[in-house]
């Protein structure tokens, strides 16, 4: 090999990398591909579920109201099939959930540095820690507590039936609602670490936020004292982990 030769290496040492490098097509492609295998199973498992498990879902989820005596009506034709395949597209979606995950994961991950991925999986397993909890709070404390209060508070003006629709897009909104305020924690960390906020305005703060949580729940609850105590109190404490993460993380 000349001298030439030598220094034309030199001269482009990134000529290597960039025949190794995927181009942007591929990316695409492999993208279109994840996606395709994501909607598949999420139409798979809808199927799956629609067909031979809709029922079940629905006496699941209709027990606690129709334990308390209490029986639902449907008002329009398709009212109790929208209901059931609504159910089933949302215990899809929760079933094709790891396999969504995993895709975005795979997807990303060679982007990262090692540093990044342990963040990012950290990050990922508290936020879907704290969703389940929330959900989990949400319906096993909250929603049957307002449900036995507001059964005691009617039983003797009027006998109760309720739409079937009705009640289905009010639990799973009551439910999601605790799943999206208990991520809390992850907000004032990600706040803090981007610089938004600091931990003595946090501390500043506390007490407004402590009106701001209470006017919250009154809006993503029902008109009753007892099911808003039940979410603004768990978001204070939320809150106070917040500022302790941020603390410990920032």
């Amino acid at each position: 090999m000349t001298e030439k030769q030598q220094n034309n290496l030199v001269a482009d040492p990134f000529d290597s990398v960039q025949t190794y490098e995927p181009p942007l097509k591929e990316h695409v492609r492999e993208l279109r591909n994840r996606l395709i295998w994501c909607l598949g199973f999420l139409c798979g498992s809808f199927f799956v579920i629609a067909t031979f498990f809709a029922n079940d879902l629905m006496q699941l989820l209709t027990e606690p109201i129709k334990s308390r005596g209490i029986q639902f009506i449907y008002l329009g034709l398709s009212e109790a099939l929208v209901a059931q395949l609504k159910v089933s597209f949302i215990a899809a979606v929760i079933v094709s959930a790891p396999i969504i995950f995993w895709h975005i994961w795979d997807f990303i991950k060679p982007a990262l540095y090692e540093n990044e991925k342990k963040a990012v999986i950290v990050f990922s397993f508290g936020s879907m820690l704290l969703f389940i909890l929330g959900v989990c709070f949400g319906y096993g404390v909250v929603f049957l507590s307002a449900i036995t209060f507001f059964v005691f508070m009617g039983e003797n003006l009027a006998t109760p039936m309720l739409s079937i629709s009705q009640y289905v897009g009010f639990l799973f909104g009551f439910v999601l609602s605790f799943g999206i305020v208990f991520e809390l924690p992850v907000v004032v960390y990600v706040l803090c670490k981007l610089g938004v906020v600091t931990v003595q305005q946090l501390v500043s703060l506390r007490k407004y936020m402590v009106l701001v949580i209470f006017v919250l729940a009154a809006f993503l609850t029902p008109p009753d004292v007892l099911s808003q105590c039940l979410m603004a109190l768990p978001m204070i404490i939320l809150y106070e982990i917040g500022i302790i993460v941020a603390k410990w993380g920032c």
